[in-house]
């Protein structure tokens, strides 16, 4: 069964202003359902979760709980303690990186086109000598090179990995780099930032040991995100942010550290973010997400078409059906920037433009950046046909 894409874009306001959205990628837009969950966090019970006693912030409690446990069914986690609320995919990724307890002489493996949020962490821990890093390089059509990464996973000890690229939209044959990184003793990180919110995903299946994604990139508020961790693996990590909640008792000298996964979650959180992200969560369950997938790369296909009819156009990575709902261009040697904003300033069509935080390849390809169309539940045949149009109309004025 497919989507009813008519129905679900009555449930987002802003898109009745008649302007197309093709940046999904970067950040989604959101339902009345998440923004109606977001404020009745404010409207009726503006409280603390475990601090207060009285019945606002009790109340806030069990929605924090409750909100932990459908963000634990969603990725298929076992516990609820193994889900972790962070800021972000980045705040996510950082914590493992500073907590871990890593051995001097250790080797991280990534790619050559991660997210700056997954290649920063380890390069400044490289620096300061704690590990050495290592680069997978991908096959020349930018997919994963799995021969490649067996021979350079057997001396690794962790893996940090992206699971859909934000450069193209191609998927990580994640299933089968776990099983051999653990087949050598090597332990993985997943950036599901764009995984999560278009595709199903079961942490329990993949036995993935660390995953991390963000709210803002499937429906919910920005500043929220989460970070799953294997129990025994997250008991087994150094404090990271330390202060309110993350101890049982302190004296000036000592302290005894809170249970997972308080202990992880320092100070006032953001409870209008987990509240707001739990429906989220059960609004793409709704939808389904085997049915968004789906969608996408029908849209996707379309567009793929498109663009190759207009020549003088480069996509980058591989066929449509591999880049899900991300399509990564450049038209001719025109500036990727220009072309964006030509697009939003004649026919209110907002896409992404630059390097879209993986400088490292870019530099590495000698490309300054590229134009990025990413697609999502709302988007549809005529909004790819229309940007199809507008593009025809921006390459004449580019000359």
């Amino acid at each position: 069964m497919g989507i009813r894409v008519d129905k679900i874009r009555s449930d987002f306001p802003i898109l009745k202003r008649g302007f197309t959205y093709f940046d999904s990628s970067c950040m989604t837009l959101r339902p009345l359902q998440v923004i109606n969950a977001i404020n009745s966090y404010y409207e009726e019970f503006p409280a603390c979760a475990g601090r207060s006693m009285h019945r606002l912030g009790n109340k806030v409690t069990e929605e924090v709980a409750r909100s932990r446990d459908i963000i634990r069914k969603f990725i298929g986690a076992k516990k609820k303690d193994e889900i972790i609320f962070t800021r972000n995919t980045t705040e996510a990724i950082n914590l493992v990186a500073n907590s871990f307890k890593f051995e001097k002489g250790d080797k991280v493996l990534i790619t050559d086109k991660e997210h700056n949020s997954n290649l920063l962490p380890w390069q400044l821990l490289a620096e300061k000598g704690i590990i050495k890093l290592k680069v997978l390089s991908s096959k020349p059509d930018n997919t994963f090179n799995l021969e490649s990464f067996e021979r350079e996973v057997k001396d690794v000890r962790m893996v940090s990995i992206v699971h859909t690229s934000n450069l193209d939209g191609v998927t990580n044959p994640v299933k089968d780099i776990i099983k051999i990184a653990h087949k050598n003793g090597a332990l993985v990180m997943l950036d599901a930032a764009q995984s999560v919110p278009h595709k199903v995903l079961n942490v329990k299946k993949l036995d993935v040991d660390f995953l991390a994604f963000s709210g803002h990139k499937m429906l919910g508020p920005s500043g929220i995100g989460v970070l799953y961790g294997k129990k025994e693996l997250l008991e087994d990590l150094n404090p990271f942010m330390v202060g309110g909640e993350t101890v049982k008792e302190s004296t000036y000298t000592t302290r005894v550290w809170e249970d997972l996964p308080e202990r992880f979650e320092a100070g006032l959180q953001n409870y209008a973010g987990i509240i707001g992200l739990a429906e989220a969560a059960k609004y793409l369950d709704k939808v389904g997400r085997k049915n968004i997938e789906k969608h996408e790369v029908k849209l996707t296909k379309k567009l793929t078409k498109g663009l190759e009819e207009l020549g003088d156009v480069k996509i980058i990575g591989p066929e449509a059906e591999q880049r899900g709902g991300i399509t990564s261009f450049n038209i001719g040697n025109h500036d990727s920037h220009q072309v964006a904003l030509l697009l939003d300033n004649s026919s209110a069509i907002m896409v992404r433009s630059g390097a879209h935080c993986v400088h490292s390849w870019f530099n590495k390809h000698n490309m300054d950046g590229s134009v990025r169309v990413s697609l999502y539940l709302y988007n549809t045949k005529k909004e790819v046909e229309r940007f199809i149009n507008s593009l025809k109309e921006v390459k004449k004025l580019l000359g």
